[in-house]
């Protein structure tokens, strides 16, 4: 159900709005993980490695799309705590028609592109195939990222944090089904965990699609509603589009890392595969208070109580700055653990690195905590604009470690590639929002 967060504790909406978006964000990495699981226990480290190395590369494109279905939503929840309906429709009909061609030409150019990037990023010779066969796959499937990614936005920005959670529930239970049945029953290579991913995907977003028209009467649009418009496009371009980019911005500077890694060798891109993997699930908790704060501020702009805005960001960073010690703790214990569910217990040299850089990356959430809270805060606020320069700024910083302090100490170096590029952003982000806000405050 909507959920209007203009009123009551900050601290209590966005804890409750948080809790579901983590279980949600712990059901797209069970996607992930499963996917990994199965391919590294199943068919064995080089095929771990081919999956691994595309991760830069498909957080680059599937990151886009992401940020850009949260990024039209944000209108969508301003109207909503603005009363005004009939321009909320508007924002969802012409989000729709905009998904559909970035849908189509966004698949089409990185199908067309993706060996030679491959290519360009030096996966190794070994492990090249096993990389294309599976992200190209994963590519064909754009469509089903912005169609799931898309309505899921747009309930959260009606305050609605649960009901997606329970379609990726029952899609995190195909996608297990499928990994199945596509390696050990049909005895699928890669291809296999990438068709499972794509599907539950695809699975997800048609729930969300039945439900929402079943269940929200407000956004049942008319005929006339659903004409493209262009006030409208621009709005929504001005504020998806940069929060898009922001992700791939960012992603060119792990695409850099990335290359480095894979001059490393197949041991280091399989160790830090399994890395990356349980560092992405463990930070779930993080990442969803950061994104609570583009809904809840969204609703509180168009609402005109820009006080609560500073509030709910105070809260969602201390209560985030408890939960990055409690991660760092888990690592720390249970690291290694972990890492086994990915990798044979014969495998001490991968285990070995691929600890050691969950722990680099662990150590320091409380800078993760800052960039999410802040970054979506701001955008929330209607700042997108700000959402690619952190993006630069963690861009640069990864190029640097990649380039230059990888180049100087090896695997070493690029441990530290995350922290440093989360420090980056922290610095240019904070001062962003204090003015931001004072150019707000401003107009109220």
């Amino acid at each position: 159900m909507a959920k209007d967060m203009t009123t009551g504790s900050p601290v209590r909406l966005i804890t409750g709005f948080a809790v579901p978006m983590f279980l949600g964000m712990l059901f797209q990495q069970f996607y992930s993980m499963v996917d990994t699981v199965i391919v590294g226990q199943y068919l064995g480290v080089d095929p771990l490695a081919g999956v691994g190395s595309t991760t830069s590369l498909n957080f680059m494109v599937i990151g886009f799309c992401t940020g850009v279905c949260n990024g039209f939503a944000i209108p969508v929840a301003q109207m909503f705590g603005a009363r005004e309906e009939g321009r909320l429709r508007r924002f969802v009909t012409n989000s729709a028609w905009l998904c559909i061609l970035f849908s189509v030409v966004l698949t089409l150019l990185v199908v067309a592109v993706c060996r030679p990037v491959l290519r360009l990023m030096n996966t190794p010779a070994e492990i090249f195939e096993y990389a294309y066969i599976y992200i190209v796959i994963i590519f064909w499937g754009i469509p089903c990222t912005f169609l799931y990614n898309l309505l899921a936005a747009v309930i959260r920005s009606l305050g609605d944090s649960r009901t997606p959670v329970l379609f990726l529930a029952v899609s995190s239970v195909l996608n297990i089904l499928l990994d199945l049945v596509t390696i050990l029953g049909l005895g699928m290579g890669v291809e296999g965990p990438a068709l499972a991913t794509v599907l539950s995907q695809g699975v997800s977003g048609l729930i969300c699609l039945l439900y929402m028209k079943k269940k929200y009467p407000i956004l049942k649009a008319s005929r006339e509603e659903w004409k493209p418009d262009g006030k409208y496009v621009r709005r929504l371009c001005f504020m998806g589009v940069p929060m898009g980019l922001q992700y791939s911005v960012t992603a060119i500077g792990t695409l850099v890392v990335q290359t480095a890694i894979n001059s490393m060798g197949t041991s280091v891109v399989a160790g830090i595969t399994a890395a990356q993997k349980i560092n992405a699930f463990i930070a779930c908790p993080v990442e969803a208070l950061g994104q609570t704060m583009a809904p809840y501020t969204g609703q509180n702009m168009g609402a005109g109580r820009v006080d609560r805005i500073g509030k709910g960001l105070r809260d969602a960073s201390l209560a985030g700055f408890a939960v990055s010690v409690c991660c760092f703790l888990l690592a720390l214990f249970s690291g290694r653990a972990l890492v086994l569910l990915f990798l044979d217990a014969k495998e001490t040299v991968i285990i070995g690195y691929a600890y050691r850089f969950l722990l680099h990356c662990t150590g320091f959430y409380c800078l993760l905590t800052l960039v999410n809270t802040v970054r979506f805060t701001i955008q929330g606020m209607g700042f997108s604009v700000f959402a690619i320069l952190s993006g630069v700024m963690e861009m640069i910083a990864r190029v640097l470690v990649a380039v230059v302090i990888a180049g100087r100490f090896g695997f070493a170096g690029i441990c530290f590639a995350h922290p440093a590029a989360w420090l980056f952003a922290d610095l240019f982000l904070i001062p962003a929002f204090f003015y931001c806000r004072r150019k707000i405050e401003k107009h109220v």
